[in-house]
């Protein structure tokens, strides 16, 4: 149960490692284009919420593929597909349990789940927060436009 314990541990620090890496890459990604995010029309914005969104997905399916390498490192499991469909599931907490580990690795499986609710809350919480930023600022830029609008048909 110890040496688990320490796998799954080190497994979710890798996990948590490799999303902070794409965190930081998507946030920086979407820096570089905030202007067009929030000023341009709405698919110019919808473009790059979908990059951002797509950066941390990628990171959520690397850790499934991380986790399924130490299940095949374990001996769990003989082919990568399956490994990485296993994992899946359980990184998503969908529990299916059409597959199951043996006894002796059974603990990695909630560990991943942990890991998982974790990992893609840290991703919602992110694309939450580049697309309430980039509806406020395209609003304001919007509103700012129409005010602008106003101003010039009250001076003719």
């Amino acid at each position: 149960m110890l040496l688990n314990l320490i796998i799954g541990l080190s497994t979710m620090a890798a996990c948590l490692l490799l999303q902070a890496v794409l965190l930081v890459l998507a946030i920086r990604y979407y820096v570089r284009h905030i202007r067009v995010a929030t000023t341009s029309s709405f698919w110019s914005a919808l473009r790059v919420i979908c990059a951002f969104m797509v950066m941390l997905v990628v990171g959520n399916l690397l850790q499934c593929t991380i986790w399924a390498l130490v299940f095949m490192v374990l001996g769990e499991f003989e082919a990568l597909s399956v490994a990485v469909y296993h994992s899946a599931v359980n990184f998503a907490t969908l529990g299916y349990g059409d597959i199951v580990m043996s006894e002796q690795h059974r603990l990695l499986g909630p560990m991943e789940a942990i890991n998982g609710v974790i990992m893609i809350g840290v991703s919602t919480a992110a694309v939450m927060t580049a697309l309430q930023h980039s509806l406020k600022e395209s609003l304001a830029a919007q509103k700012w436009t129409l005010e602008e609008r106003r101003d010039d048909r009250g001076s003719r």
